[in-house]
């Protein structure tokens, strides 16, 4: 399974930017998609993740401006990012599992999307 992300870019504070990740393959069904981001200098760490049931969870410093979304029809997961700070730049990795075709668990990453949060 591969998982296409896309969305990155330059934006200033307070500015808003909306993340995509597509998931194709083999799919027989998708648990948990997430984003997770690496900032110069620092290990990888969530941003938010949503279940299958469409259950969320957000890190501390992203509660209240960035809200993740999935279309399962589309296989795809969204991160809309508002009210932009220069510590939310990273690069940012998009993440699932689940089951791929004859039930054989999947996890994947994507390659990562340039966020540049800056004057």
């Amino acid at each position: 399974v591969q998982l296409q992300a896309s969305g990155g870019g330059l934006v200033q504070p307070g500015g808003s930017l909306r993340l995509s990740c597509t998931a194709s393959g083999s799919i027989s069904s998708i648990n948990n998609m997430g984003w997770y981001r690496q900032a110069p200098g620092k290990q990888r760490g969530l941003v938010a993740r949503i279940s299958s049931s469409g259950s969320t969870n957000y890190a501390d410093s992203v509660k209240g401006r960035f809200t993740i979304s999935r279309d399962d029809a589309r296989n795809t997961v969204y991160l809309q990012m508002n009210v932009l700070k220069p510590e939310d730049t990273g690069v940012y990795y998009c993440n699932a599992d689940g089951r791929e075709d004859g039930f054989r668990p999947f996890g994947s990453w994507g390659q990562g999307t340039l966020v540049t949060v800056s004057r």
